[in-house]
């Protein structure tokens, strides 16, 4: 079992009259960490929201019908609580109505669940964001030298709980969880009418990771047009699969101002839906594999810590570039990712450097990448 950095925040907003929202894509170990928090008290309610007779009960349920369901339990967890259409009328109900019990809440995608709460939720709410274990939790709970010596591994099968738990069969269960559980929130909703068109945009998005991304362009790779494009990418976003990062642009005339590139949250599914999980000795793709990974242990390493800020890439027309940007009150915090710091240059542009306020400019290698996740 390995203890997730947002167990202790959660814990010490128990009991404070609001909801707590987890929210991730599915197998992250949403459920799992629920589990761990209530472990110690006897009287916890959960419900599941994949069950027919769980997403029936709770869908326009009133005051009566909760109070027989919750009865005397002092913690309700209601897993997928997407599932449930108006799911957020009844989150609010239980709230007003019972004073004192703890609601947990799990969603994998935001699609109806952000829709469905957000409004009637404002201001009962605590919500916070799991992702595939960290590189900051495997030192915590394995140490130091064990993160160091499972880099390679994490490039290519990820940081699912289960594939760190279970080596041996990573490829199998990684395979498992992109066919069973990835896209099950998508493929539910009425508007993903075609299956095997959104199969063809995830491949093409996972050969381009780190490259600038043209929804024209990739309408034409996979004989669609640009509106699905951006449509289905959107979906995936709201379902945790991928994340979008905007060009900044600001001053300089030459910036690239439309351009965005697009990662995965987890290397292993990117590379599942490739279905190739060759060793980084072998493969052409690792400095694109080791840019998203990065990336997004900084994104973790910046939720958990409850650090909020915006983030970027910067490009100019004469391909002047910087691989990552983090913005926060007004200064800039600049990364350029090598895998190999030897290959290519690690200057950072002197237009960028003598335009904006640089708190940080890190080349970002295997060597040095834990001190800022």
């Amino acid at each position: 079992m390995i203890h997730r950095q947002l167990q202790a925040i959660i814990e010490q907003k128990l009991f404070k009259g609001k909801a707590i929202i987890l929210i991730g894509a599915r197998q992250v170990g949403k459920s799992t960490l629920f589990k761990q928090i209530t472990s110690g008290y006897k009287s916890v309610l959960t419900l599941n929201c994949d069950e027919p007779e769980v997403r029936e009960v709770l869908t326009d349920a009133n005051t009566q019908t909760l109070r027989l369901l919750i009865a005397n339990n002092n913690i309700v967890v209601i897993d997928e609580a997407q599932r449930v259409e108006r799911i957020g009328i009844t989150l609010k109900l239980i709230i007003e109505n019972f004073p004192n019990t703890q609601l947990l809440v799990t969603g994998s995608s935001s699609l109806e669940l952000k829709s469905s709460i957000e409004e009637p939720l404002t201001g009962r709410k605590y919500e916070y964001h799991l992702y595939p274990i960290s590189a900051r939790e495997i030192i915590e709970n394995r140490g130091i030298i064990a993160a160091k010596q499972q880099l390679e591994t994490r490039l290519i099968y990820g940081s699912y709980p289960e594939i760190i738990n279970n080596p041996g069969e990573a490829k199998e269960l990684l395979l498992e969880i992109a066919d069973s559980y990835l896209y099950k929130d998508i493929l539910a909703l009425d508007s993903v009418r075609k299956p095997s068109l959104l199969n063809k945009l995830l491949i093409a998005l996972a050969l381009q990771i780190g490259s600038e991304a043209s929804y024209n362009e990739i309408a034409k790779t996979i004989g669609s047009d640009s509106k699905t494009v951006e449509r289905y990418i959107g979906l995936l976003e709201q379902c945790y699969v991928v994340f979008t990062l905007q060009a900044f642009s600001r001053n300089l005339r030459n910036e690239l101002k439309k351009s965005k590139k697009i990662y995965f949250y987890d290397n292993g599914i990117r590379n599942a839906v490739l279905q190739n999980f060759a060793p980084v000795a072998l493969r052409q793709d690792v400095g694109a594999l080791w840019e998203n990974y990065f990336i997004t242990e900084r994104i973790k390493s910046n939720s958990y810590s409850r650090h909020f800020t915006n983030r970027y890439f910067w490009r100019t027309s004469s391909q002047q570039e910087i691989d990552y940007i983090e913005e926060t009150d007004g200064q800039f915090s600049i990364f350029e990712v090598k895998w190999n710091p030897k290959k290519g240059n690690t200057a950072f542009p002197a237009s960028f450097v003598g335009t904006y306020p640089i708190k940080n400019s890190t080349v970002i290698t295997p060597e040095n990448y834990l001190e800022w996740v």
